[in-house]
């Protein structure tokens, strides 16, 4: 018998998630745009990296990156990967 999986989930069996970025987030400060994340997506894991800062290219849906001007302003739409 066949197994089907769950189509809201992706290959690891994570939930997608219903929203997946936060243009409101831009101009806001970190802090400020990771409590608005975390009201949409309780389970996001943020992380604050400066502007420009290199990366993993590697997608995960639970991970959700803020980028920060040098005044600690949100520079660039957060979005989850």
């Amino acid at each position: 018998m066949a197994v089907q999986k769950n189509p809201a989930t992706t290959i690891d069996e994570e939930p997608i998630p219903k929203k997946t970025s936060w243009p409101e987030a831009v101009g806001l400060t970190a802090d400020e745009a990771e409590k608005k994340i975390k009201e949409d997506m309780p389970t996001a894991h943020t992380f604050v990296l400066p502007k420009g800062s290199s990366f993993t290219f590697d997608y995960r849906v639970e991970r959700v990156r803020i980028f920060v001007d040098s005044t600690g302003k949100v520079a660039d739409t957060p979005s989850i990967g």
